[in-house]
């Protein structure tokens, strides 16, 4: 790969890609029959519209299946009233896969309030009337009414990921039960899946038992001993507490090398978890990010109007799967795991290299970054021969592991390539970063603020304190405010430097656990006199499952002492929590 040593605004001359020379997975029968196909190995079912971007999961398992030979159609947003979509492409000869979107379905039709969205950037035209809730229930549903004694039902997406065991659901304020229970599915593929969908389709193929393949869920009608027995469904009905137990266990083995697998007695019948698939080495990142997307919107949906997120991800480059952050209401850890897996700097200046031959783009790149953008390029040694640690987070509120030797040097260089890339006019790091990391790495931190600062800001830096309240931030497991404090002043510092006047905005929550309306009059006066700022937006905590927040949320336990917390849960009182820190003065 060459580099220009010099800025070149500039793009080359290069061939436009078009529709032809990058096919879309056929999403209609006539696509099927123009491939000479008369039937699909796997059908995959989304509620999102067909967007093909490395950055939508169902079009990554559509090309990594097709580039080993399988015949793979997408249905997209179907029509869940009728059988005008579900039938078109005929049947599958391997399976059914299944996925809620890249949103949870939930939280993608319903504001923290339980008011209803009006909008979907993952629908074309933007109007939310597309995704029904408990999307992966409603289309396991559409496709057995339809055919019967079908292929496997095959669940996998991050709405599916969240609900493999019991879980709280914050809409009807209960807990419910696996969502393959629920589903009346087959198999879950949990996490990223790239493996675990590989190994289960070829098992497929074969005709062979696939019940021993790493990183899927299955039900039972016998107990698997040899695996953690967690607590059953009733247990965690009938005690708050074995709900906790229950999910401790479920958090503390999600990683590849360290867990184990688990087993929950539901009713008469048993949801088997196996260990975890591996995750992707370097490599295999790169040839997924190899695949031939078009990075477009199929035609076929297209003619109902744009979809808003491509405006976002279309020219976004993913430079590592993981976050070892672990915020308590966050569910990134727990679906793409706590261990950072990188793809290799001339991949990813590959991929910003091939962006010239779209006749729409500027130069413009909208992010180079991941889940957090400055954890790319180094992890710790210890996690990466034995796993995660069972009792030891990584980073908390209180202190970084020492063992995590932060070193954004890598990061650094990346950034430089990327710039100096052929067409390269700008490449914003739009997704977050953790200042307290960029306060931590003593040798690299102020030059890769610098970099930022510099280079890959536009206008303003949105970082994410949440709250200052110690006793909250403890509960959401974020740093302390003083490293905002001293984050800011470097931020303050370097922007001065460089004659540049880019703020920093906030993302703060209202009504977490723990959270009172105290609590926010004291953000309100750190905002106020601290950041010198009055914030003009915060958003209302969402109990999602698959994070201790929810089970916070559920329970008014704090998960690590068990002790009683507040939890407001009275919606008017949220809202007065909210409007206490945006309201001006």
């Amino acid at each position: 790969m060459r580099y220009n040593k010099k800025k070149n605004h500039n793009k080359p001359k290069k061939e436009f890609c078009s529709f032809s020379q990058k096919d879309f997975l056929p999403t209609t029968k006539a696509e099927m029959e123009a491939k000479g196909w008369d039937v699909c190995d796997v059908i995959l079912v989304s509620g999102d519209s067909y967007i093909d971007s490395p950055f939508i999961g169902v079009a990554v398992v559509g090309r990594m299946l097709e580039r080993l030979g399988y015949r793979v159609g997408i249905i997209a947003q179907p029509d869940v009233k009728s059988d005008k979509d579900i039938k078109r492409l005929g049947e599958p000869k391997l399976y059914w896969g299944v996925s809620g979107g890249s949103v949870d379905s939930m939280v993608s039709n319903y504001t923290a309030s339980k008011k209803f969205r009006n909008s979907d950037d993952y629908t074309p035209g933007g109007v939310n009337n597309k995704r029904p809730d408990r999307a992966v229930n409603v289309y396991c549903n559409l496709i057995r009414q339809h055919f019967k004694d079908t292929a496997p039902l095959v669940l996998g997406g991050i709405e599916a990921s969240l609900r493999r065991v019991t879980h709280y659901d914050y809409w009807q304020n209960k807990l419910r039960k696996p969502i393959l229970f629920d589903a009346k599915a087959d198999v879950v593929v949990y996490g990223m899946g790239e493996k675990a969908i590989e190994e289960l389709t070829l098992a497929l193929k074969e005709g062979r038992d696939y019940q021993d393949i790493r990183g899927i869920c299955y039900i039972s009608k016998e107990a698997k001993e040899e695996y953690i027995q967690l607590p059953s469904h009733q247990e965690c009905l009938d005690n708050k507490e074995r709900y906790i137990d229950l999910f401790d266990a479920f958090y503390n083995n999600n990683d590849p090398i360290s867990a184990s697998g688990l087993c929950q007695k539901i009713d008469t019948r048993y949801l088997i978890q196996n260990p975890p698939n591996d995750y992707l080495n370097e490599a295999e990142m790169d040839a997924n990010a190899n695949l031939p997307y078009t990075r477009e919107l199929h035609p076929y949906y297209a003619k109902d109007g744009k979809v808003k997120c491509l405006d976002t991800i279309k020219f976004s480059i993913m430079t590592h799967h993981g976050c070892w952050g672990e915020c308590n209401f966050c569910a990134i850890g727990v679906h793409q795991g706590r261990t950072i897996r990188t793809r290799s700097e001339d991949n990813i200046v590959k991929e910003a290299v091939d962006f010239n031959s779209y006749k729409d783009y500027k130069g413009i790149i909208s992010d180079v970054g991941g889940p957090t953008a400055n954890m790319y390029g180094y992890e710790c040694d210890k996690k990466l021969k034995k796993g995660t640690c069972e009792h030891q987070r990584c980073v908390d509120a209180s202190r970084l592991c020492k063992v995590m030797k932060v070193d954004h040097s890598r990061n650094i260089e990346l950034l430089k390539k990327v710039r100096a890339t052929e067409g390269v006019r700008k490449a914003f790091v739009a997704s977050g970063v953790r200042y307290d990391l960029i306060n931590a790495d003593k040798q690299h931190g102020y030059s890769y603020l610098k970099e930022l600062v510099k280079h890959h800001i536009s206008g303003q830096m949105k970082v994410a304190p949440e709250h200052t309240s110690q006793k909250v931030l403890e509960l959401m497991g974020k740093p302390g405010k003083d490293e905002l404090i001293k984050f800011k002043k470097l931020y303050d510092k370097l922007n001065k430097e460089e004659g540049k006047n880019q703020f920093l905005t906030y993302y703060l929550i209202a009504a977490h656990p723990g959270c009172n309306e105290n609590d926010m009059k004291d953000l309100k006066n750190f905002t106020t006199n601290e950041l010198q700022m009055n914030p003009e937006q915060a958003q209302i905590f969402t109990p999602t499952p698959g994070t201790y927040s929810a089970v916070m949320y559920y329970t008014e336990l704090d998960p690590k002492t068990r002790k009683k917390i507040f939890v407001e849960k009275d919606m008017g009182k949220k809202e007065k929590q909210k409007n206490i820190v945006i309201k001006k003065r």
